[in-house]
């Protein structure tokens, strides 16, 4: 093995620049990634445009790596239960371990977080916690989860995605049998959503999208979707609100008036979805707010919230129990998830990956894009 390793870094908005690191000395805690993919999500491509995160200094990106086990130290191969030539997904979080809130299970709060994979500059020894580059150093109280070996790499990265899809959709918004769900949004994990949704008996499944969203709208419907929403085909502009009435009339109209009894809002950066959300789900309904707005104020009607007795709760990222789910999902094939894949980079092209993702690309349809930072393409 080299003894440098080949990484994207991000040095501020809209600049990625590959770099060479020194490869980590793996002690008895700890261990090295050999990187087989990493997901691209829409989080991703909002930060690389510098409109979410406060990234300061230089970092490595890539919160959704999937790897082979190059190296392990004997404690960590016990305690994780891996060992070398086992593939693994990494958590974007890595807690403590030893406070209040990790050893009551809240570990997503964790007071003590000073590294993330994806997130952490590259100031913090050995910078190498992005899942964009060749090798990744898993730190001793990293989370991690055991991947079918023989899954293609492009769909066994999908679990990220389709985590988010079981946490936001089932265990935020506690889809059950026959329950209406609105999906604002037709990205990854909006289309996660869809299927985790019918999983759980979901009797109609509304999805909504923006006339460019054709091709998303398309596979919602493959994966289980009853009704999808052009919001934006009469031209207007959506982030400004315009659709957003025609968007709940739809909605009342396709459930005779009985509204959603789960609306998921996952649109990223618009803010008038936001108050769609509310309109379109029923008295006593449950709202789950997903979508990033970096950090733009959203106008929030709270009689709305009160007059409905409407639950409106904030996703935040996914959590141990809904990657384990989101792979099982994964291993056991039932759904054809090589169909969201549209999108394959080498590490080089980082920056083609992120443009691609955000539609900056001309005659490329994105669903779901990663990068694979040993291969030769």
């Amino acid at each position: 093995m080299a003894d440098t390793v080949r990484a994207a870094v991000q040095l501020g908005p809209r600049r990625i620049e590959i770099q060479e690191f020194r490869r980590p000395r793996i002690g008895p805690d700890d261990a090295l990634l050999r990187v087989e993919a990493n997901g691209i999500c829409g989080s991703d491509v909002e930060t690389y445009k510098g409109h979410l995160g406060r990234h300061t200094d230089p970092f490595i990106p890539g919160h959704e790596p999937l790897g082979i086990i190059e190296e392990i130290g004997e404690r960590a191969a016990a305690r994780w239960g891996v060992a070398p030539g086992d593939r693994v997904a990494l958590e974007i979080i890595v807690p403590c371990r030893s406070c209040r809130t990790c050893l009551t299970g809240r570990y997503q709060s964790c007071p003590n977080r000073t590294i993330g994979h994806g997130v952490t500059p590259l100031t913090v020894a050995p910078g190498l916690f992005g899942g964009l580059a060749e090798y990744l150093y898993v730190s001793p109280n990293a989370i991690l989860h055991p991947v079918d070996k023989t899954l293609p790499a492009e769909v066994a990265v999908m679990f990220n995605p389709i985590g988010a899809g079981v946490r936001w959709a089932c265990h935020l918004g506690g889809v059950g049998l026959g329950d209406t769900v609105l999906v604002l949004g037709a990205g990854q994990r909006g289309l996660a959503a869809v299927i985790a949704a019918r999983m759980a008996g979901a009797g109609t499944i509304i999805v909504t999208g923006l006339a460019t969203d054709a091709h998303k709208l398309a596979l919602a419907r493959e994966f289980g979707a009853d009704h999808t929403i052009v919001v934006d085909e009469s031209g207007r502009d959506a982030q400004a609100g315009g659709g957003l009435t025609d968007t709940v009339q739809q909605v009342t109209e396709l459930t005779d008036g009985r509204l959603a009894d789960v609306t998921l809002e996952l649109t990223p950066m618009a803010t008038a979805p936001v108050t769609d959300a509310l309109l379109a789900t029923r008295h006593g309904g449950r709202v789950v707010l997903a979508g990033l707005k970096g950090g733009q104020e959203v106008p929030l009607r709270t009689d709305l919230i009160i007059n409905r007795a409407l639950t409106v709760v904030g996703a935040f990222g996914v959590d141990a129990r809904a990657y384990a789910e989101a792979i099982r999902i994964i291993e056991s094939r039932r759904f054809p998830l090589e169909r969201l894949h549209t999108h394959t980079f080498g590490l080089d092209d980082t920056a083609l990956a992120m443009a691609t993702l955000a539609g900056e690309v001309a005659g490329e349809a994105a669903v779901h894009v990663s990068v694979h930072p040993g291969a030769t393409l």
